[in-house]
């Protein structure tokens, strides 16, 4: 028997319904359409999933910029109570009051950066200490140090 007329096929897809079968209860359209509904089903629960990677990945990523940014912050507040010893080293050789070299650390460092002064056999050692202050980094409570010397200056 041939295809297009029914018979022992199954009902595959592209059969016609035997003589007497009401079209809508026909095997073939009743695949098919189990076959159409599976395959939007699938891509509603694509679009589903790539919503929850998402959901996923954004705070991760957040984080990880939060993170870097704070590590930055860190970098750069080292640079700079590197450069405020630096600076209070060169006032304290010169012979320059305690009061002035804290005033130049501060202003270089930060308000809240302190100073200590060190003198010891002809070489001033400046130490400098500044408790890092940010959104992320704040959780982390880190002080960072920096210390320079010099030699003291002959007076005259």
């Amino acid at each position: 028997m041939r295809r297009d007329q029914g018979g022992s096929d199954g009902g595959h897809v592209g059969a016609r319904a035997a003589p007497g079968v009401d079209p809508a209860r026909d095997p073939a359209r009743v695949l098919q359409s189990f076959d159409h509904t599976r395959v939007q089903g699938r891509e509603c629960f694509e679009r589903g999933s790539v919503t929850a990677e998402v959901a996923v990945v954004v705070p991760a990523l957040v984080l990880l910029a939060g993170l870097l940014l704070g590590i930055g912050h860190v970098g750069v507040l080292q640079l700079r109570i590197d450069e405020a010893a630096r600076a209070g080293a060169r006032e304290a050789v010169r012979g320059e009051s305690s009061a002035s070299v804290q005033q130049t650390v501060r202003r270089l460092a930060g308000e809240g950066a302190v100073a200590s002064i060190e003198s010891r056999g002809g070489w001033t050692t400046v130490h400098v200490r500044a408790e890092v202050v940010g959104p992320v980094v704040d959780l982390m409570d880190i002080d960072l140090i920096a210390s320079a010397s010099g030699r003291e200056e002959a007076n005259g």
